[in-house]
């Protein structure tokens, strides 16, 4: 059977010569990275070089860059570690589509006295600059807005939410997992003071992510123990996965606009292709301002699990709007947040491809799609005779 990986936004293989850079650390050079001696001086070098190239990939200093296990940690300790460590006040602006390592932490911080406000966003799931500078209080300590959001692929007017900001002394982190190696990222010039991102989205390995904290950002640990990243972030430096990271965050963002010109290409052919084969469908995010590998299609009358499991039946993988786990049918909050009925946010399917989607799994998943999308809906109760 044909295998067809279409699901690059949920993970990536990692590349061979990300991992040729690995495999000598976790044999011959296997020392403590804070150990004195010439075994424990070699890990460091190794780690240094790790933290360089991924301050080099998003225009930061090498001193604030802080390894962490990935996206989720980062997004946890941004948040809490800001706002714990502020004077200015307990109010947190985020918005309404953000990946749920950051709403659940603003929900629990809710519980624990702090106030969120989470910004709508209109129908290509974009935040108003206009309802955010409405939302600033006196005493909003952070604004958290995602980047590029993982599941409709909208990206952020990220420098025009820095500068709004700055100009109002509130610190802004913003989620750029899905962003890295495919947005060209300066924290710089877009004013970002915390950004959090993650190996194993841009072909490295899982378990790593990094923090961006900008010098001088007042930040409180989330853990305590031992004085790794120079005290802020506790436990044995992981030098294979900070190797790792280091080599992949080099590799995606090397001949960024050349790649992201073919990714494109390869978006709209499956988007053209699905729009003429198919009846009764719609592209969810914005069509134009979005992720480069991201497509997010609701189909009328069917259901997004049933969809992937006859797509799985073909060898092609995606994934589904619908948070179909622990027995839950609940649609997905980004699709109701952008204003889908329910029905129509189930039956929904996000196709992510990247550098290594070829012509011949292009051609196989829109010869595959059609006949199932109209077997499903001839088995469906909700489908409307014309």
């Amino acid at each position: 059977m044909r295998k067809v990986y279409m699901d690059y936004a949920a993970t990536t293989y990692v590349k061979p010569e990300v991992l040729s850079e690995m495999l000598p650390y976790y044999g011959s050079i296997y020392g403590n990275a804070h150990s004195v001696h010439s075994y424990g001086r070699e890990a460091a070098k190794a780690m240094e070089l790790a933290r360089s190239r991924v301050a080099n990939a998003i225009g930061a200093l090498d001193r604030e860059i802080f390894f962490t296990s990935g996206g989720t940690e980062s997004d946890n300790w941004a948040i809490r570690g800001v706002v714990s460590a502020s004077k200015k006040g307990k109010h947190i602006i985020t918005s309404q589509i953000e990946h749920h390592a950051v709403l659940h932490t603003c929900e629990q911080l809710q519980k624990e006295g702090y106030e969120v406000t989470y910004l709508p966003v209109d129908e290509y799931g974009t935040v108003s600059l206009d309802a955010l500078k409405a939302a600033i209080r006196p005493d909003t300590a952070l604004i958290s807005i995602m980047f590029a959001n993982n599941e409709i692929g909208t990206i952020q007017p990220i420098a025009q939410i820095g500068k709004i900001a700055k100009e109002n002394n509130i610190v802004f982190h913003t989620d750029a997992v899905q962003a890295i190696g495919h947005e060209p990222i300066d924290v710089n010039e877009m004013n970002i003071d915390l950004l959090s991102i993650s190996a194993h989205k841009i072909h490295g390995p899982k378990g790593i992510g990094a923090l961006y904290v900008r010098k001088g950002v007042r930040i409180n640990n989330l853990m305590y123990g031992g004085a790794q990243e120079r005290g802020k972030r506790p436990g044995t430096d992981n030098t294979p996965l900070a190797v790792g990271f280091g080599k992949a965050i080099e590799l995606a963002c090397t001949d960024l606009e050349a790649r992201n010109m073919a990714l494109t290409e390869k978006r709209y052919q499956i988007l053209n292709g699905v729009m003429s084969r198919i009846s009764n469908v719609r592209l969810n995010g914005h069509p134009i301002n979005r992720l480069p590998g991201n497509l997010n299609f609701s189909f009328s009358f069917i259901e997004g699990e049933a969809l992937l499991l006859s797509l799985d039946l073909k060898g092609i993988a995606a994934s589904s709007g619908s948070a179909c786990t622990s027995g839950s049918l609940d649609p997905s909050h980004v699709l109701l947040a952008i204003g889908l009925p329910h029905e129509v946010a189930h039956g929904s399917l996000r196709v992510t491809i990247g550098d290594d989607t070829t012509q011949e799994e292009i051609d196989y998943f829109l010869r595959e799609l059609p006949p199932i999308i109209e077997r499903l809906r001839a088995m469906s109760p909700l489908t409307v005779e014309d």
